[in-house]
């Protein structure tokens, strides 16, 4: 059905925005498999602008994106991946435009906007503390277009192409409170995680080179943010579902949550940092593993004491 459908859908223009990022959303993007980037470019979509897969460049590449624009005015899908400074124009901008008065004029005639990546998603790594460049999320301004945000450092391939065979053949999908498809992003990493049954044991690898890590038991104790963090990483995966992050024996950094820079450290427990309610946090630790529950509750009471002695 979905094959039918692209098949006869007309090809859309897709306007693709590449604002404070690493180029690292393109790059994953390319890898994809099913449909591949160059399925949807030659027989979906319409690919009219993009630095770095188009031809053009300079006033030409301006006049494809303005040309695009006017032809296609109201029906056009807009793709931005980073994220816009609004602190000082001059920090991030393309043929003289800021960010923010390109942002702007394109989405005025846009159908709808896909951000892909967790910085147009929720102000990424530019918008880590002190966020020096005042970065911001694409929903942060774009008030009255629907937006879906595909969150990830990067995000997953297949994600970000599925999204947008999803778009062109049934329209908006299904989103959650973050506006992420839910079809991606309605199960914690956790939950599909083949470490699971590992932490459901209380079985935990205490260093990345032990027997236990070796053995491929949880990483909870390494820092691993999968109770806390929604994405489809350990089904989907990346490579052509060849292998995902806790697959390579490193722990999930949450990169898909807002905010995932600032909340603590990659290697210590979830329950040191800012990862979730208290409810939640037990919630994770205490699925058959007693030691994670002590763990965390431990914790945050050495976190609260600390900053009440710092404060004192």
């Amino acid at each position: 059905r979905v094959a039918h459908a692209l098949e006869t859908a007309p090809r859309p223009s897709v306007i693709w925005l590449s604002f404070q990022e690493c180029t690292g959303c393109t790059e994953a993007i390319t890898r994809s498999s099913a449909p591949s980037i160059e399925e949807l470019i030659f027989d979906s979509i319409s690919l009219d602008y993009h630095h770095t897969l188009q031809a053009a460049s300079g006033h030409a590449a301006e006049h494809a994106r303005e040309e695009a624009m006017k032809e296609h005015w109201g029906k056009y899908v807009v793709i931005v991946d980073g994220s816009i400074p609004l602190d000082e124009p001059g920090f991030s901008a393309i043929a003289g435009i800021s960010n923010l008065d390109m942002l702007k004029e394109t989405a005025e005639g846009a159908a709808a906007i896909v951000s892909v990546g967790t910085c147009a998603a929720y102000g990424g790594i530019p918008q880590a503390n002190p966020n020096p460049t005042g970065a911001v999320a694409v929903s942060d301004i774009i008030k009255d277009k629907p937006i879906i945000n595909v969150p990830g450092c990067p995000p997953i391939p297949m994600v970000m192409t599925a999204v947008l065979a999803h778009y062109l053949t049934f329209g908006i999908p299904d989103l959650d409170e973050l506006g992420r498809p839910k079809a991606f992003f309605a199960e914690s990493i956790h939950d599909r995680c083949y470490r699971r049954p590992f932490y459901d044991k209380g079985l935990f690898a205490e260093s990345f080179d032990d027997d236990g890590a070796r053995a491929g038991w949880c990483l909870y104790k390494l820092g691993c943010k999968g109770p806390t963090t929604k994405s489809v990483c350990a089904t989907v995966k990346w490579n052509d579902a060849t292998s995902f992050p806790i697959q390579a024996g490193h722990g999930c950094i949450a990169c898909s949550e807002p905010r995932f820079w600032d909340k603590g450290g990659f290697y210590d427990a979830l329950s040191t940092g800012d990862w979730g309610t208290r409810e939640a946090l037990l919630g994770a630790a205490g699925a058959g593993a007693a030691l994670g529950v002590a763990s965390a509750i431990r914790a945050r009471s050495r976190k609260k004491k600390a900053m009440a002695e710092e404060e004192g």
